[in-house]
């Protein structure tokens, strides 16, 4: 190997290790950010808690209409056994 070709690959080595480095550095901040992050909204939540959602009760129309359809079904259901009898 000749001397430029051998200044060539420890220029592409320095370069590779800067780049990895300010990657490195970079996800490692982020990770601390996020930690901290979560911590953060922990403390809201005890100030700030989020809403529960409601459940759906069933509603008393749609118990009445139903209660109104069984009760007409066994009306009828008399009326054609008189009628047959």
């Amino acid at each position: 190997m000749n001397s430029e070709a051998l200044t060539l690959l420890k220029d592409g080595v320095v370069i590779m290790l800067i780049g990895m480095g300010v990657v490195f550095a970079f996800l490692t901040i982020m990770v601390i950010v996020m930690d901290l992050n979560a911590l953060i909204i922990k403390k809201l939540n005890k100030y700030f808690p989020e809403e529960e959602p409601k459940q759906a009760t069933p509603s008393r129309k749609k118990q009445t209409d139903e209660n109104e359809k069984i009760a007409l079904a066994i009306a009828v259901a008399v009326a054609q056994s008189r009628n047959a009898a």
